[in-house]
């Protein structure tokens, strides 16, 4: 293992590294971009990738990672690789397909954890987001304890190593944990999770289960059009941050980093930045104090940047709670 890191502990065995490299990019980026960005963070020091099959560039994240492994930078088993199930793919006999296409396009013979992307089920086909002449999602009604039975055979089938979820809510975490014949707990809920948002709740929650919680926008999100409203605050220029980064001679992005990996939390840091992807990686290099971390849980403010619209009239939208 990789001492530069901070290594968490999954409820199956396995570990996570603590700081992971992120990948979800706009439509109008090119994926050259992704190949590009992907090399340097494993060249600076980043073992975890996180991506997605609804990203669009897993076969650009592994042309990455299989040229850094060709150059002896790191071999397979040193990189640990999230994938996600995509919405139209929830029912049970559809669960494995995902992950299959996923893998053909990475050319891996394993992820090391998938999760489920999002407790909403979504119409199958080839459509990403099937919608109906209101621009509202298509939903398919269907039990998330099926879907996670269907997990559970992915990772039998040596296809995953470890299952887990994302942007699920208590209730529906709760749904999973007291599901009858349970084989696999989820080993982590993905969440947004930042200074703004700092799922205090939610996190209690998790660890009282042994479920990790992952965090993503955990430097405000990228902002992306599509799916952030522009108006919503600019987490970096925050003054408390500001002023924190001046007191220890770091940036903004590093201390809001910082600040989750000492609440237990891991992690996802993106960017596209060379500058930027080398200096996110150095959050190892510091620490924040028991009063800096007190001054920091006090900018919370529920505020979240990614709300999925057009999945709010779902049944099973992970939102509407309070956590």
């Amino acid at each position: 293992m990789n001492s530069k890191h901070q290594y968490v502990e999954l409820n199956d065995g396995h570990f996570i590294p603590g700081l992971g490299f992120g990948t979800v990019k706009p439509q109008e980026v090119p994926n050259s971009k992704t190949i590009e960005a992907t090399k340097i963070a494993i060249e600076a020091g980043f073992r975890h990738i996180d991506c997605a099959y609804v990203y669009q560039v897993e076969e650009e994240v592994g042309l990455a990672v299989r040229s850094k492994i060709a150059d002896g930078t790191v071999k397979r088993e040193d990189i640990f690789y999230t994938s996600k199930l995509w919405s139209t793919f929830h029912h049970p006999n559809l669960v494995q397909s995902c992950l299959e296409r996923s893998l053909k396009k990475l050319r891996f013979d394993y992820v090391d954890l998938y999760l489920i992307h999002f407790p909403t089920a979504m119409k199958p086909g080839e459509e990403l987001y099937p919608k109906d002449e209101n621009g509202k999602v298509i939903c398919d009604s269907l039990d998330l304890c099926a879907t996670w039975e269907a997990m559970e055979k992915c990772k039998d089938a040596g296809l995953a190593k470890s299952i887990g979820v994302s942007n699920f809510n208590r209730r529906q975490l709760e749904m999973i944990l007291n599901k009858p014949g349970l084989k696999y707990k989820p080993v982590c809920n993905q969440v947004e999770c930042h200074v703004y948002l700092n799922q205090r709740k939610l996190l209690d929650f998790c660890k009282s289960k042994d479920i990790v919680l992952v965090a993503y926008g955990a430097l405000g999100t990228q902002r992306y059009k599509g799916w952030v409203d522009q108006n919503s605050p600019v987490l970096l220029d925050d003054a408390v941050l500001g002023a924190l980064a001046k007191k220890h001679k770091r940036s903004p992005a590093l201390i809001a980093l910082r600040y989750q990996l000492q609440r237990g939390v891991v992690v996802l840091a993106q960017s596209l930045k060379e500058n930027e992807i080398k200096e996110n990686i150095q959050v190892f290099d510091f620490e924040l104090t028991e009063e800096d971390m007190k001054v920091l849980d006090g900018l919370n403010r529920n505020f979240r940047y990614v709300i999925m619209e057009s999945m709010s009239n779902h049944p099973n939208y992970p939102f509407a709670d309070e956590y």
